[in-house]
């Protein structure tokens, strides 16, 4: 039986152990190697040759983004399953723009993080239910897009106006638009967002940094 060879790059030492006691039960998987920085990963990669290998996004010397893209552009047989903590979309759709196979959540189960192991190893991708919902579809040009990607330019406006606590009355007056097309747009981004509320709108606009929360020293001015 042709074993999976899988390289752990991982800067937590406790965490690359407890990566190593999963897989070392598996008979079909062998840990071929580890790297502790992005630097060590892209080293690593070319002369281990791993078919798959698992990738922290923060990892020190060079990011686990860059080490993918580094990885994917150099030697693509060898698949790059994202392990990370974060399910933002920014963060989703930049590791798949990267060329990630795969993307699985670190407090996930272990067997999503095997089934993955070997989806990705048979050349299929593999995103964790919970970041793929974030994760809209692929445009023409291979770029994953992102619910926020689909906004028109003026609906980005109004969220921008909705989040800062604008009502609809003056978001009107400001940009100059009935009340009535203004009440369309809202209504089209939280379809487009998924969001039905203007809490859930303000803190998506402050996620995306496109407000930010007032500070003690401005409620001081």
């Amino acid at each position: 039986m042709n074993r999976i060879g899988v390289m752990i790059c991982e800067d937590h030492g406790l965490f690359r152990e407890g990566l190593r006691a999963i897989l070392r039960e598996q008979p079909d998987i062998e840990v071929v190697g580890e790297a502790r920085n992005g630097r060590e990963a892209v080293e690593n990669v070319k002369r281990l040759r791993p078919d798959v290998v698992l990738m922290d996004i923060e990892m020190p010397e060079l990011s686990g983004l860059e080490a993918t893209r580094r990885i994917t552009g150099s030697r693509p047989s060898s698949k790059v399953l994202m392990l990370t903590l974060y399910d933002d979309e920014e963060i989703v759709a930049q590791c798949l723009d990267a060329g990630a196979a795969g993307y699985v959540l670190k407090d996930g189960a272990a067997s999503e993080l095997l089934l993955a192991i070997r989806a990705v190893q048979q050349g299929e991708r593999y995103m964790s239910p919970r970041a793929l919902s974030h994760i809209v579809e692929h445009g023409a040009k291979g770029k994953a897009r992102t619910r926020y990607d689909l906004l028109t330019d003026r609906e980005r406006e109004v969220l921008k106006l909705l989040a800062e606590g604008l009502t609809s009355k003056e978001i009107a007056s400001r940009l100059e638009l009935s009340v009535k097309t203004v009440d369309v747009h809202k209504y089209n981004v939280m379809r487009k967002l998924d969001i039905h509320d203007r809490a859930g709108l303000v803190k998506y606009a402050i996620r995306r940094k496109l407000i930010r929360m007032p500070s003690l020293a401005d409620d001081d001015r």
